[in-house]
């Protein structure tokens, strides 16, 4: 193999081997929560990709694929960073900072044509530039809310991680989800 191809090569597996690093990277509130066998990033964000999956493009008014695309990419960064919460001391500018420095280290190891798309998909998400990455976010809160009526089924303990859901209240966006979030609450009232 030639040279170029081989140092192509090593980036393509340390751009692997990042990626990789979300399966047994845990996510942080739940882990603060004291939830045991807490999701990880890539668990959460391969749920994300699934609910945008079933997507109905017409009545949404996205981009099923767009919207696919921005959940598989929008926690990329915290292969590098961790999962960092608001509870970390650590202000918003100063994680926007280190997400988008990570996140132009893994661009380098992906082919120029990718790496831009990859940059592009996160700043579109972080910016909340689109209707798909608004739409995103909102699966984003409503996955994190999924997941902790999820854990209080599992643990017996309704109401145990009712602080997710008040860190949300009101602030889903779009008709979809909002129905969603809906079901969940009056499932939740079913199940306490």
């Amino acid at each position: 193999m030639a040279t170029s191809a081989m140092a192509e090569m090593k980036k393509l597996f340390e751009f692997i081997r990042v990626v990789g690093r979300l399966k047994s990277l845990k996510r942080t509130g739940w882990v603060n929560a004291g939830v045991k066998d807490p999701e990880t990033v890539s668990g959460h964000m391969y749920r994300m990709a699934m609910l945008s999956f079933i997507i109905d493009e017409k009545r949404d008014h996205v981009s099923r694929d767009q919207c696919i695309k921005l959940a598989l990419v929008h926690d990329l960064a915290e292969s590098i960073v961790g999962d960092i919460t608001p509870f970390e001391g650590i202000t918003v500018e100063e994680k926007h900072r280190r997400e988008k420095e990570a996140m132009e280290n893994i661009a380098k190891l992906v082919s120029n044509t990718v790496g831009n798309e990859l940059l592009d998909l996160w700043n579109e998400y972080e910016k909340q530039l689109t209707k798909e990455a608004q739409f995103v976010k909102d699966l984003d809160k409503f996955d994190m809310i999924m997941q902790a009526f999820e854990y209080e089924e599992a643990e017996n303990k309704p109401g145990r991680l009712q602080d997710f859901f008040n860190s949300v209240e009101g602030k889903f966006k779009t008709e979809t989800v909002k129905t969603w979030v809906d079901y969940l609450k009056e499932e939740r009232i079913r199940n306490n």
